[in-house]
């Protein structure tokens, strides 16, 4: 019992050390530059507080059920050697994991809203759930047969353009979005773990090379199939409303009016573990046919993370959105637009800065380059990647240009350096772009754009609120790539004549 408290603690401490980026810029801002106290600011920082709460539980449910059960299985379909077997597991944990993803959660029901019921969040979070099952069956017979990634990010990459350049504008942003998202709290150790437990496991395979890459292509293969669903849905041509109203605040939702209320969220936060629940049974007793070694513990952890995804959301509507576009019209009222780029530099570098899996993933990485590439170094640039990036998203917004030409440029760019950049920068550089944005910063920069576009007259908030976070991924790819392309092409030469 004391064991499980202080990992609670310690995941408690790792939720708000994420939170207390944003904190430190939004007071900076709102004590230097606004001086006032925003309005609702008690309940946006109670709602901060659950986040923390909610993210806690949930990461230490994950620790106690989904993590070990799954890292199991894992290793037993390894041991059988079946093709099949670990291409089917590899389907079904892709797809269960993501539907309980909780940004992906927040992002869909943001959707559903803004498009008045038009894009539905269950459909829209079964078609990324079903692209990342699909990834991860690839991703494994990639590994297996030890295809080079950068074929395959080149080949889907100029997929996903053809696609952006005929796909409806309303859908675009959303399916970027939609992808970037995919890759968080729940979706990253389990796809890294299976890439790289893969490719430690099978001679003649690389780690550094052969087990990334698995999260890039979960970022990817949404992008395309969404823009496809928002292709169909909106082939009618039917317009989309363009003003504030239907934007939600969080304030004028109560989500704990009642006890049965509470009961009713509560069972919606078990319809969306469910799957994953049902995954884990079916290859532990159906295909394993095997006891779990401690139901109890496993049971125990599911249950937090069911009420731990529960305090989440509720922190969503009471903290985080109310926050993104509490600023965003506060910024705006200024007669200059350069304190909405700053903040939006700001809240993208300090969270990228700060972002834990960035940190451990940048240290793995310098292990496995063996001195090519430093763990620091790595985390500057995909922090200045990300800065760069919403910042860009952001005068997209505050221009009215249209996404296509910002998205298309900057995946034409991300696959010209894809064919200079060395090979061993290829899979980190893509997966980098995808574990930028932690479960925190996500519904931030959600409700920065929604608010940014709510606020401006002549934008239309479906088609012009969305897209930060894809922006968000692109750039840490590019500034990567750019820094071992230099590296590899003009450091080393110069110090190796000299």
């Amino acid at each position: 019992m004391k064991e499980q408290l202080r990992d609670f603690l310690h995941a408690l401490l790792h939720a708000m050390r994420n939170l207390l980026p944003i904190i430190v810029v939004v007071v900076a801002f709102q004590a230097l530059l606004l001086r006032e106290w925003p309005e609702g600011g008690l309940d946006m920082a109670v709602g901060l507080l659950i986040v923390a709460v909610g993210v806690a539980l949930f990461l230490q449910g994950l620790e106690l059920s989904i993590f070990p059960v799954g890292k199991r299985l894992s290793n037993q379909f390894a041991r059988r050697g079946s093709l099949p077997i670990l291409m089917a597991f590899g389907f079904a944990m892709g797809f269960s994991a993501v539907v309980a993803e909780p940004a992906l959660i927040a992002v869909a029901a943001q959707a559903e809203q803004i498009s008045e019921g038009r894009i539905d969040s269950l459909i829209l979070r079964l078609i990324v759930a079903g692209s990342v099952g699909l990834v991860m069956a690839l991703g494994v017979l990639r590994v297996i047969l030890g295809h080079p990634i950068h074929w395959y990010m080149i080949t889907g990459y100029v997929l996903v353009v053809l696609v952006t350049f005929f796909a409806p504008e309303e859908i675009v942003g959303l399916a970027y979005d939609s992808g970037g998202v995919t890759t968080n709290i729940v979706t990253v150790p389990l796809i890294a773990a299976l890439g790289i437990g893969l490719a430690s496991s099978i001679r003649g395979r690389n780690p550094l090379i052969d087990g990334f890459g698995l999260v890039a292509l979960a970022v990817m293969v949404p992008m395309i199939s969404v823009q496809l669903y928002g292709t169909l849905v909106y082939a009618d041509g039917g317009n989309m409303p363009a003003n504030a109203d239907l934007i939600s605040t969080g304030n004028d939702t109560q989500p704990t009016s009642g006890p049965l209320q509470a009961i009713l969220d509560l069972l919606g936060m078990l319809r969306d573990v469910l799957p994953i629940i049902l995954v884990v049974l079916f290859f532990q007793y159906a295909v394993l046919r095997r006891h779990l070694a401690d139901p109890i513990k496993v049971g125990i952890g599911f249950a937090l993370v069911i009420v731990g995804l529960y305090a989440f959301v509720i922190g969503l509507k009471l903290g985080l959105f109310p926050i993104g576009q509490r600023m965003a019209e506060q910024l705006i009222a200024f007669d200059s637009w350069l304190w909405v780029y700053l903040f939006a530099f700001a809240i993208g570098f300090a969270t990228t800065m700060a972002e834990p899996a960035l940190i451990a993933v940048g240290h793995q990485a310098e292990e496995a380059a063996a001195g090519k590439i430093q763990g620091s170094v790595i985390r500057l640039l995909v922090a200045l990647g990300v800065a760069v990036g919403i910042t860009i998203g952001v005068h997209r917004i505050i221009s009215g240009d249209s996404i296509h030409h910002y998205i298309i440029a900057g995946y034409l760019l991300v696959i010209l350096l894809t064919a200079l950049a060395p090979r061993y920068i290829v899979a980190l550089a893509f997966d980098l772009g995808g574990v930028t944005t932690s479960e925190v910063t996500v519904p931030l920069v959600t409700a920065l754009g929604i608010g940014l576009a709510s606020q401006i007259d002549g934008r239309n908030v479906l088609i012009d609120g969305f897209g930060l976070i894809a922006f968000a991924s692109i750039f840490p790819i590019v500034t990567v790539m750019t820094y071992a392309i230099l590296m590899e092409r003009v450091v080393r030469p110069r110090g190796e004549t000299s």
